[in-house]
């Protein structure tokens, strides 16, 4: 894959070679020399965008470089009216595709939104960091013109209760253990390419938005009575990855393209702004039913440590066949890093870990390579606080703003799971 056809991207006029890419870079892919612009390695690049959030070579107007801001708006795939720096580092926009298909009358347009999402959208229209305005954002959807505005945590319960019916499966009868969660592309991405000997660990679970993508154009066509083949399916991502998860061969269950175009938090952002929609105003509208129906469970994906509890949650029931005394698992809860928690499960003590980062994930994939590793379950995440610090968030220009606003976002999505009358598949 060319520079010019990868998802993330260096702009060399741009590029100061400060090298804070390199350095937040999980997969050493980036690569060059101090002072110099910078260069992706594509077949190492797991596309999980952390470079852009920390790029600060930015397009001056006191420094203007040889190509005109026009044109680079235009190579990006981005609108020339977008009132905010542009940046070295960057993911290939999808805006202007998205915008010409939501005025195609002939197609029947279908969205999700990813958990994460919901607490980050909000920061680009001037709200507190972490603000939670899930139905502020539907609206702001179906006003862009989508048909029916569905919801990826809809397809986490789903994920939930798939995963969590195959943990027990392997930790009852037998089978490769520790199980990988595999809802995170970058991480995926990264297995297959650096330790695919141990790919039987992996869940057969496809990720929620890949589930979801599949039911909107089988069951959601059927329902909504519409031809797939005249649907277009799009989901809203705080992951750069999740593009590159979307266009993989084997995501064509429903006998089309599952998700036909992924666009970040930002680029939804972008789009609002663009159809002049007062964000702040909005009155508040609901998801469509069902394939918008939710529990907290499904919600708290969007945070490190949120799948495991997840699955935790379903699979005390599913084996106990009782109650869980507490959804509320904060043992597994935390920040970057490696972490494990022992869970009581009827009689069975299962023991789980939690890898937050992807730079923290080699000398966890290292141990079970070496049979040192006792763990029953593992999620692993890329980005460092999970799916809240994705790549395709707002991007924070300041850095002394990550902590707060990693730490909002998280709070938000724990906020919203105790809100909601149903925490968990049942």
């Amino acid at each position: 894959m060319s520079n010019d056809t990868a998802i993330i991207r260096i702009d060399e006029e741009l590029c100061t070679g400060c090298r804070r890419c390199s350095e937040v870079c999980p997969v050493d892919a980036i690569e060059g020399k101090d002072g110099v612009p910078q260069h992706i390695d594509t077949d190492k690049c797991v596309m999980c965008g952390q470079c852009v959030q920390v790029c600060k070579g930015y397009y001056s107007v006191y420094d203007e470089p040889a190509t005109p801001l026009s044109k680079k708006y235009y190579d990006r795939g981005m609108l020339d009216n977008v009132e905010e720096p542009i940046f070295a580092a960057y993911k290939a926009c999808q805006v202007k595709k998205i915008k010409d298909l939501l005025e195609n009358k002939d197609l029947f347009k279908v969205v999700q939104c990813a958990p994460a999402v919901r607490v980050g959208i909000s920061e680009d229209f001037g709200l507190p960091l972490g603000t939670l305005n899930p139905k502020k954002m539907a609206a702001a959807l179906r006003k862009l013109g989508f048909d029916r505005v569905y919801d990826t945590n809809f397809s986490a319960d789903l994920t939930i209760m798939e995963e969590g019916s195959e943990l027990i499966e392997r930790v009852t009868k037998g089978g490769t253990l520790p199980m990988f969660t595999s809802c995170c592309p970058a991480w995926v991405k990264y297995l297959e390419q650096t330790y695919p000997e141990l790919l039987d660990h992996l869940s057969t679970c496809k990720s929620p938005q890949q589930m979801a993508g599949a039911i909107f154009k089988t069951y959601g066509a059927k329902i909504n009575n519409v031809n797939p083949a005249k649907m277009l399916s799009v989901s809203v991502m705080p992951c750069t990855c999740k593009d590159f998860e979307s266009g993989r061969e084997e995501m064509k269950d429903s006998g089309y393209r599952d998700v036909d175009l992924v666009i970040t938090t930002r680029e939804l952002a972008y789009l609002i702004k663009d159809s002049g929609i007062d964000f702040k105003e909005l009155e508040e509208e609901e998801f469509d039913d069902p394939l918008g129906m939710y529990t907290g469970a499904g919600t708290i994906f969007g945070a490190t440590g949120g799948v495991m509890e997840a699955a935790l949650r379903t699979g005390y029931e599913l084996i106990t066949k009782k109650q869980i005394p507490s959804v509320d698992l904060s043992a597994v809860r935390g920040g970057e890093g490696f972490r494990t928690a022992e869970v009581q499960v009827g009689d069975l003590k299962l023991k789980v870990g939690i890898v937050s980062g992807l730079k923290n994930a080699a000398p966890v994939l290292e141990s079970i390579k070496k049979g040192e590793c006792d763990l029953h379950f593992i999620e692993f995440m890329t980005c460092p606080i999970g799916c809240v610090s994705g790549g395709g968030q707002p991007k924070l220009l300041l850095d002394e703003y990550k902590e707060e606003a990693y730490t909002n976002r998280k709070q938000g999505l724990y906020d919203h799971d105790s809100n909601l009358k149903l925490k968990k598949i049942t």
